[in-house]
C-alpha cells in the first residue's frame, strides 16, 4: 500500500487497529471524538498523570518506581497515586460531566508536555482545561482552567481527589497556613499503599491571575465560588504535588511545599519553568522528518513519550510502558536495554546513564540470583522492580529462563562508553561486565567436540521454550564476553581467559544456509526477532549475504497478529542499512500503523492487542530513523556516521543532538 494512501486512510476513518489522527502540525495532536478512546500520559519522568476523555479529570496517577505487592499473586506492582487534579465544576449550580457537554476537543502538546481538553457547557459558557506533570519540578503538577462565559453566570469551582482502590487508610485535609501574613491554604490526602510499604500524599492550593477567591472547604472538597460577566475570559489553576516515602522521608509535608510554592510564583512562572525544560529537552534531541507529516507527528511522539518516562540523574529506569499504566507491573526489562536504550544513548545520554545507574546498584542482587540457581558471577532479572530481584510472576517460565536479559544489561554498559570514551566511568562500571562474564562462563555446557553450548533457555523468540543454542542467546552471550576483554585491555585488569574460549566456541547452528533460531528449529512461527538480532544491534555476523538471506527468511516467520511491535523496526534498519529505502520504509510504517489507537495513535504492543503505551515499540520505531534511515552506527572506537538514506516521500531528514557532542545529522 503507498505511504499517500496510507496517510490519507488515518486521516479521514477509523477501523480496528487503527488510529484516527487529526492533522493539525508537527507538535499538535488533536482529537475530535471521544470513541475508543486512549489517553496519553503527561509525564515528567517521576510520575504520569493519564488524560482522560471526561471533562476536567484524568483517568490515573502512575507513580515513577514506586511498587507494592499486588493483591492477586503478591508479585510487585507499580502504584498508581491520588488523582489530585480533578475538579468538579458547576455553572449557574448545574454540574458539568461527560454527558451535557458539546464540541469536545483534546490536543497534546508534545513540545511542552501540555494536555488541553476544550468544550462547550450548553449555552453558558466554552471551557478548556490544561494538564502538566511540570518537569522542572519532579514532584509538581498543573491544572489550568479558562472560562469563557456566553452569558453572565455563576461558578461553583471544587478541586477533589480520587484515591485508588490499592491505596488504603486515606486521610483528607485541609489547613490554612500562616506566615507572617501571608495565608497558606493547602488541600491534601495522604494514603498507605496496600500493605504499608510506602506513604503516598499529594496536596493541591487555587492559583488565581489577579484578586484571591475565598476558598471553602466543603464535603472533602476545596474550591470557591465566583460570579463571571459575559465574554470575559476566566483562568485559575489547581497546583500541587505528590510525594512518597520512596523518595522523601516525609511525603506529607514535602508535598504540601509543592503547592506553597507554586502560590508564591504563580500560574505563569510555573508554566514558564515547566516550558523551559521541556525546550531544553527538545533542543538536546529531536527528528526533523520533512515531507511527510504523519510520520514527522509519529516520530515525535515517540521521543515524546520517552522523554516524558524519563529523569537523568535519577538512577531510575524505563519500563514498558513508561509511566502511562500499570502494565507489565511497571517491571524493568529487556525492553529498556535493547529498545529504548539506544534511543536515550543517542539523543539523551544522561536518561541512558539513568538506565545503567538502576542495573549497577542492583548488580549484588543479580550476583545473589546467580547463586540461587548455582551459578557464578551475575544473572540479571528478567522482570525487576525496586529490589533487584526477580520479579517475573512464577508461571511465567521467562522469569528463570529467559536469561539473555544479563546480555542486554552488560553490552549497554560497553555501549555507553563506546559513545562516552569516559575510561573513568568504564573503570568505576567495570564489575558489570566482569561478573556477567564470569556468569556465562559458568552456565555454558561444553560438548565433546569442544565447543559450547547454552542449553534450556527462553531466547528473544518466547514461544520456543527449553530450546538449547538459541541464536539470540548465544550471540549476546558470545558479544557481551567479547566487549568484557576489551574494557579488561582498556583498564589493565585481568582477563580470564574462559571469556575468550567460551566467546570463540559457543555455537550458532545453520541449516541450508540460514541461521537457526536454535537447534533443531524447523521453521516454525517466531515470537519476534531473534536470528536478526545478531546483525543488528549486535554484530555477530557481518556478512552481507547472510543477512539478507536470514532477513528473507525470518521477516516471514514472524507473528504478525500477536508479534510485538519490535520486530518491523529492526527489520526497517537492516533494510536501510543494505540501501533499500522503499522496503526499509514499509517497515518503518509497519512498526506502528498497525499498533496504533485512536484517538491520538497511541502504541500497543501488537497489531491485535489494546494495552497502549507500549514505549518499547516506540524505541525500536526511533531506531529505525536514527540507526537506520540515520546512518548511525556504534563502534568501538565511537559513533560512526554513515551515509544514510531516505524514502522518496521525504525531502529531508534532520537528527538533532547526536552524542555528547550534540552532532547535528542532516540528509540529504
Amino acid at each position: 500500500m503507498k505511504s499517500f494512501l496510507l496517510t490519507i486512510l488515518f486521516s479521514i476513518i477509523s477501523i480496528e487497529g487503527f488510529a484516527q489522527i487529526h492533522i493539525s502540525d508537527q507538535w499538535h495532536l488533536t482529537a475530535n471524538s471521544r470513541e475508543n478512546y486512549n489517553g496519553v500520559s503527561m509525564a515528567n519522568g517521576q510520575f504520569g498523570i493519564v488524560t482522560d476523555d471526561t471533562p476536567l479529570r484524568h483517568k490515573e496517577v502512575i507513580l515513577g518506581g514506586v511498587y507494592e505487592a499486588s493483591p492477586e499473586n503478591g508479585i510487585s506492582r507499580i502504584v498508581r497515586g491520588i488523582e489530585f487534579l480533578n475538579l468538579r465544576l458547576k455553572i449557574n449550580n448545574k454540574e458539568v460531566t461527560g454527558q451535557n457537554i458539546s464540541n469536545w476537543q483534546q490536543t497534546i502538546d508534545m513540545k511542552q508536555g501540555i494536555s488541553t481538553t476544550s468544550f462547550s457547557f450548553q449555552d453558558l459558557a466554552s471551557i478548556d482545561y490544561s494538564i502538566l506533570a511540570n518537569r522542572a519540578n519532579p514532584f509538581a503538577a498543573m491544572a489550568i482552567v479558562e472560562i469563557t462565559p456566553k452569558k453572565n453566570i455563576e461558578i461553583a469551582a471544587f478541586n477533589y481527589m480520587q484515591v485508588p482502590e490499592e491505596l488504603k487508610n486515606a486521610k483528607k485535609n485541609y489547613r490554612v497556613l500562616k506566615d507572617n501574613e501571608y495565608l497558606m491554604p493547602v488541600f491534601g490526602t495522604v494514603a498507605n499503599t496496600l500493605n504499608g510499604k510506602y506513604k503516598v500524599a499529594a496536596s493541591t492550593t487555587f492559583l488565581f491571575d489577579n484578586q484571591k477567591e475565598e476558598l471553602k472547604y466543603e464535603n472533602e472538597e476545596l474550591g470557591f465560588y465566583k460570579k463571571l460577566s459575559k465574554g470575559i475570559k476566566y483562568r485559575f489553576a489547581i497546583a500541587g504535588g505528590i510525594c512518597t516515602s520512596k523518595d522523601v522521608t516525609d511525603p506529607l509535608n514535602e508535598s504540601e511545599r509543592q503547592p506553597i510554592f507554586a502560590l508564591q510564583e504563580g500560574i505563569d512562572k510555573m508554566l514558564e519553568r515547566h516550558k523551559k525544560a521541556w525546550a531544553e529537552l527538545w533542543d538536546s534531541g529531536d527528528i526533523e522528518i520533512e515531507g511527510d507529516l504523519d510520520a514527522q507527528q509519529r516520530v515525535r511522539f515517540a521521543l515524546y513519550n520517552l522523554y516524558s518516562f524519563m529523569r537523568p540523574n535519577s538512577r531510575q529506569s524505563i519500563a514498558p510502558m513508561g509511566l502511562s499504566s500499570q502494565g507489565y507491573n511497571g517491571h524493568i526489562f529487556w525492553d529498556t536495554e535493547l529498545w529504548m536504550y539506544p534511543i536515550f544513548l543517542a539523543l539523551q545520554p544522561e536518561m541512558a546513564k539513568s538506565c545503567l545507574d538502576y542495573r549497577f546498584d542492583r548488580l549484588e542482587k543479580a550476583k545473589q540470583k546467580a547463586n540461587i540457581y548455582g551459578y557464578k558471577g551475575a544473572m540479571y532479572p528478567w522482570e525487576s522492580d525496586d529490589t533487584g530481584e526477580e520479579a517475573t510472576p512464577t508461571w511465567a517460565l521467562t522469569g528463570i529462563f529467559e536469561q539473555h536479559i544479563t546480555s542486554d544489561i552488560a553490552i549497554a554498559f560497553w555501549n555507553y562508553y563506546t559513545v562516552t570514551q569516559d575510561k573513568t566511568w568504564l573503570k568505576e562500571n567495570y564489575k558489570v561486565l566482569k561478573e556477567t562474564a564470569d556468569f556465562w562462563v559458568s552456565r555454558v555446557h561444553k560438548n565433546e567436540d569442544g565447543s559450547y553450548s547454552i542449553k534450556n533457555v527462553v531466547g528473544a523468540d518466547e514461544y520456543a521454550q527449553h530450546v538449547d543454542d538459541n541464536a539470540f542467546t548465544n550471540g549476546a552471550a558470545i558479544e557481551a564476553l567479547r566487549n568484557t576483554i576489551k574494557a579488561a585491555t582498556i583498564l589493565g585488569e585481568n582477563i580470564n581467559p574462559m571469556w575468550k574460549e567460551v566467546a570463540d566456541k559457543l555455537l550458532i547452528h545453520k541449516e541450508n544456509g540460514i541461521t537457526q533460531n536454535y537447534k533443531g528449529y524447523k521453521g516454525q512461527m517466531i515470537k519476534q526477532a531473534d536470528v536478526n538480532l545478531l546483525a543488528y544491534p549486535l554484530h555477530i555476523i557481518t556478512d552481507k549475504n547472510q543477512i539478507e538471506k536470514d532477513l528473507v527468511y525470518y521477516s516471514e516467520k514472524m507473528d504478525k497478529n500477536d508479534g510485538p511491535a519490535m520486530g518491523a523496526g529492526v527489520l526497517a534498519v537492516m533494510y536501510a542499512r543494505m540501501g533499500n529505502a522503499e522496503k526499509a520504509y514499509d517497515y518503518f510504517v509497519k512498526s506502528y500503523l498497525p499498533n496504533s489507537r485512536p484517538p491520538f495513535g497511541v502504541f500497543s504492543e501488537s497489531a491485535k492487542s489494546n494495552n497502549p503505551y507500549f514505549a518499547t515499540g516506540a524505541g525500536a520505531m526511533l531506531q529505525s530513523i536514527i540507526y537506520g534511515f540515520g546512518g548511525v552506527e556504534l563502534t568501538d572506537t565511537g559513533i560512526k556516521y554513515n551515509k544514510g538514506i531516505l524514502p522518496k516521500k521525504w525531502k529531508s531528514l534532520k537528527i538533532k543532538g547526536i552524542g555528547i557532542n550534540e552532532k547535528l545529522i542532516q540528509i540529504p
